[in-house]
């Protein structure tokens, strides 16, 4: 009984095939997908069976059926990535289709052949300039002439992965979102620093790339002044790349996550005159009170580091670790005095890839004697040693009834217990209060 524009709404929500098959639920339904609803066009849904040029060729004829049906208004497109240079110009076609008028989303992941090598941005994705809120662009050539002059008056999200473009059209693009909220910048090339002054960004997420001989790699970035700013994300280190990233000014700055290579290369994180180098903390004058989350990828697990990090930031109060291999974690004697002293908020732990070793049992137990407002302490196990055996024996060698909060839980899983990498795909991502947790 709802209007069709309400009805429409929702079936928008839905991904692209469910929506179309609203259409056989009775007479009052067949009219709303192709009428009222919203175009949500999700191609990567609709690839046929079996994959490769055949299953590309049958999802090309589809697309401008459903494109030249559709009477409503579009809200987001998304276009895979394809291998073969002749989609190029059937992706612009696509584009320039009435139905996807006003659109606001748009997820365009360019035609390349081989590596680096990508096509210009489609002309026609600058029609929607003026509507477009949400918009990710892969596999891209950003050309300086295509970039000057545009103005995105209504972006909130940006999402770049895998393109090229200069460092001046870069920030010329930042500049042109007055609105924008969450960027996010992966493995791309053609710049070396990027500078932030932007009043509205709440999220940044940043990664880097293997080096690439005939172009500059993203290595530096600097937060000259981001009032609003929330959630700053190393998602993912070159191995080959030092990344260096500087905080001058995000007064509201809460969650944050680093990376440690098990190469050479490395991150710098500075604060002020507070500097974190490859997970180490080479000053602490400076010292983050508004940091409440972290997220930290080390190879070796490692309570010297979490301990520094908590100095560093005394308000911590969720804490994520992924790490590769167990450290050397004996703490009775070496930090004595820091149990005196430090005041330890943590009231969320969560570790990936437990092993229940010795070294892995001194690093929780540190938190289980000496976290007085923990509230929960999950562990991510290998599934070959989740048995009902080796978790009775971590409850008895944790001594979790010796534990400093009372009210704290402790949760074993064989799931993956932290929201990594892979799962922080688009800049909306970002923007969770807690990008970390599942």
């Amino acid at each position: 009984d709802l209007p069709d524009g309400i009805l429409g709404d929702i079936v928008s929500l839905l991904p692209t095939a469910e929506g179309a098959r609203t259409q056989i639920l009775k007479r009052r339904w067949r009219h709303i997908w192709r009428c009222s609803a919203p175009l949500n066009l999700d191609c990567c849904t609709l690839v046929a069976r079996g994959g490769g040029r055949e299953a590309e060729d049958e999802l090309v004829g589809l697309i401008p059926s459903i494109l030249s049906s559709h009477q409503g208004t579009g809200r987001r497109f998304h276009v895979p990535s394809s291998r073969h240079s002749d989609r190029a110009a059937t992706i612009e076609a696509w584009l320039q289709s009435a139905a996807l008028d006003n659109l606001q989303e748009l997820d365009l992941w360019c035609t390349h052949t081989y590596l680096y090598d990508y096509v210009p941005l489609p002309p026609a994705v600058f029609r929607f300039s003026a509507t477009v809120r949400v918009v990710t662009i892969a596999n891209c050539n950003l050309r300086d002439s295509a970039v000057q002059g545009l103005q995105f008056p209504q972006l909130k999200q940006l999402g770049f992965k895998d393109i090229i473009i200069m460092e001046d059209s870069l920030h010329h693009m930042i500049a042109a979102c007055p609105d924008l909220e969450c960027l996010m910048i992966e493995r791309s090339l053609g710049f070396a620093c990027v500078r932030i002054n932007s009043l509205s960004l709440r999220s940044i997420g940043v990664s880097t790339d293997h080096p690439h001989p005939h172009e500059l790699q993203f290595v530096e970035l600097v937060i000259d002044n981001a009032p609003c700013l929330k959630r700053l994300l190393h998602l993912e280190m070159c191995y080959h790349l030092d990344m260096h990233i500087t905080v001058i000014s995000a007064p509201k700055l809460e969650t944050l996550s680093c990376c440690s290579s098990v190469s050479r290369s490395s991150t710098k994180l500075s604060f002020g005159s507070a500097a974190i180098q490859g997970l180490h903390i080479d000053s602490l004058t400076t010292v983050v009170r508004t940091v409440q989350i972290l997220a930290v990828e080390m190879h070796s697990l490692c309570l010297d580091t979490i301990i520094d990090f908590m100095k560093c930031f005394p308000c911590l109060q969720k804490l994520y670790i992924k790490s590769f291999v167990s450290g050397n974690n004996w703490w009775q004697r070496k930090h004595r005095n820091v149990i005196k002293s430090l005041d330890i908020r943590l009231k969320t732990i969560a570790l990936e890839s437990y092993g229940g070793n010795q070294s892995d049992i001194n690093f929780v137990t540190f938190f289980v004697l000496n976290a007085r407002v923990l509230e929960l302490m999950t562990f991510d196990v290998c599934s070959e040693h989740y048995t009902v055996e080796f978790l009775a024996e971590q409850y008895r060698k944790l001594q979790l009834d010796k534990r400093a909060s009372r009210a704290a839980r402790f949760h074993f899983t064989s799931n993956r217990c932290v929201r990594g990498i892979p799962y922080i795909g688009r800049a909306g991502d970002l923007d969770l209060t807690d990008p970390f947790r599942f």
